[in-house]
């Protein structure tokens, strides 16, 4: 019960900031516009200030040397849930057109506007570490496979662009975080204004991230994010009952720390990857459909992750 109660309120502190970014999308205050503006900061700014000082700051180097070995269970997850994907897909006779979105909605997650936030709301900075390890693994996975398999349902002929895939692995959060290590391993010192000032920035990532999925949720509608079709209700059986289970076999007897395990199987089922739909409409897939399940995901999460995090502890 305690489980539960914590994550309820973990849940319910996004759930206001991302009411309070569709509230003001609403208002016409913010606008589809404000909100890649919002995620450009989010993701170019905020978030690798934010790794930097709490990476530097939280964490010693023979806690992150044994950090990245485990990097091997969310990429054997997700490639238990791209087989499992293609499976679903048959079964469901998921249309031609929207296959190869359906696979990778189904098991890439959205581990950093929805995860890292819900997993500092539950558990508190030292998560972030353990949430950047399984986004290592998640958005390789995502600008690999994913965009292939999204390629695929378009018009024109699928190729892999490594130098592209390269640049997308390597983003500014991920290299916040090995600028992060780099500190750690050499054991600088940041001088305190510098660390004041990074922290500040870092601040903005949460409920920046919010008022971006509220303004997603409030420009899609809500009543399109719970349009419950049959390929939609797949996605959501990868994102909230196979991925979560899969990975809770995979850790059950892998000997890592206990916050490290919870905070993988929270990553795990979050909401379907939010760049789904630009790399869809990127590549004349069907954007609409990705739109759909990236805002409906996101609110249905709300109620699934308050569940999970009861069966896990």
């Amino acid at each position: 019960m305690q489980a539960f109660l914590s994550s309820v309120f973990g849940v319910a502190e996004i759930i206001i900031l991302i009411a309070v970014g569709y509230w003001l999308s609403a208002r016409h205050w913010l606008s589809a516009q404000s909100g890649k503006i919002i995620a450009k900061i989010i993701t170019q700014v905020a978030l690798p200030a934010y790794m930097v000082v709490t990476v530097s700051e939280k964490f010693t180097a023979s806690e992150l040397i044994r950090l990245l070995p485990d990097l091997r269970y969310p990429l054997i997850s997700m490639a238990i849930l791209g087989v499992l994907s293609a499976i679903v897909a048959l079964f469901l006779r998921v249309d031609r057109s929207r296959i190869g979105l359906f696979c990778s909605m189904f098991l890439n997650s959205n581990t950093v506007f929805i995860g890292l936030p819900l997993n500092m709301a539950l558990f508190g900075a030292r998560s972030v570490p353990y949430v950047l390890v399984y986004y290592m693994a998640n958005t390789t996975v995502f600008w690999t496979v994913g965009v292939y398999l999204i390629q695929r349902d378009g018009p024109g002929d699928a190729e892999f662009d490594f130098k592209r895939a390269l640049g997308k692995i390597f983003s500014p959060p991920l290299l916040g975080f090995i600028v992060g290590i780099i500190i750690v391993m050499l054991h600088i010192q940041l001088p305190n204004f510098l660390s004041a000032d990074l922290e500040y920035v870092g601040d903005l990532t949460v409920p920046g991230s919010m008022f971006f999925i509220g303004i997603t949720i409030q420009q899609s509608g809500i009543r399109n994010a719970l349009r419950l079709d049959k390929d939609f209700l797949g996605v959501l059986l990868g994102r909230f009952i196979f991925a979560p289970l899969i990975m809770s076999i995979l850790l059950a007897g892998a000997d890592m720390p206990a916050l490290m395990k919870t905070v993988f199987i929270i990553q795990s089922c979050m909401p379907v990857m939010t760049n789904a739909p630009v790399v869809a409409r990127l590549y004349d897939a069907d954007s609409e459909f990705a739109a759909v399940g990236v805002a409906g995901s996101t609110v249905l999460a709300m109620v699934a992750i308050p569940i999970v995090m009861t069966l896990i502890h």
